[in-house]
């Protein structure tokens, strides 16, 4: 075997475009805030709404890639961004695993059960609380009705995509015993999965392990 051969063949990880890919994994982080058809300030940290698609689009069609791993770290952001990103995650083929590490909050909550299996670590956070809109609000029937309807999107999403109702779910929403200034429910750790939100309590080992599982049963179906 040649010297410059045996380096190729160590050469497993390649890190492109703020992914990493380790093997036949790819790792994809959402952290900061979910920027959506507004940019965001230079200093803020922000998952990008239009880089995000296209990269999606590409591991979907990457036959090298079996599986994909979404490290979640997010305040919230642009409902109609991270619900359209969570429908992407949601329509891929590939075996997904998401990884709560730090916060998935607000439209974070449908992104972290968007995936096939999810798990989030023991300190970590979910809070589920109503849609809002910042500005004037003009003709506030109309516009309450369309907040209802935003609602009821993301509801009926995180329902499908989990073990929880969808009339759980419009309950944590609107709970008023849990936050001073808001309205809404704080979920830390095992409390989501008590809750049927999140697979599992575990971390990244636990998570590369269940992926890897689910990777090689497709192998093993096709």
């Amino acid at each position: 075997m040649s010297e410059s051969t045996e380096k190729n063949d160590g050469q497993d990880n390649d890190t492109k475009d703020g992914a990493l890919i380790k093997n036949d994994i790819q790792v994809i982080t959402i952290i900061g805030e979910i920027e959506g058809h507004d940019n965001l300030p230079a200093a803020s940290k922000a998952t990008k709404y239009e880089h995000m698609l296209p990269k999606l689009t590409q591991i979907e069609m990457d036959d090298n890639v079996k599986g994909v791993l979404f490290v979640i770290n997010t305040v919230g952001g642009d409902v109609s961004a991270g619900l359209a990103l969570a429908e992407m995650i949601a329509s891929m083929s590939k075996p997904t695993v998401s990884l709560i590490i730090g916060d998935s909050h607000s439209i974070g909550v449908p992104l972290a059960v968007s995936t096939k299996y999810s798990f989030i670590v023991p300190t970590a956070t979910m809070i589920i609380h109503p849609v809002r809109m910042n500005g004037t609000l003009l003709g506030v029937r109309h516009t309450y009705d369309y907040f209802e309807r935003i609602s009821d999107r993301i509801t009926s999403f995180i329902a499908k995509h989990s073990k929880v109702s969808k009339d759980r779910v419009e309950q944590m929403m609107v709970d008023t015993t849990q936050l001073s200034k808001d309205l809404g429910t704080v979920l830390v750790g095992r409390q989501a999965v008590e809750e049927g939100l999140i697979c599992e309590v575990g971390g990244i080992s636990k998570a590369l392990e269940k992926l890897r599982t689910m990777i090689n049963d497709k192998k093993d179906n096709i």
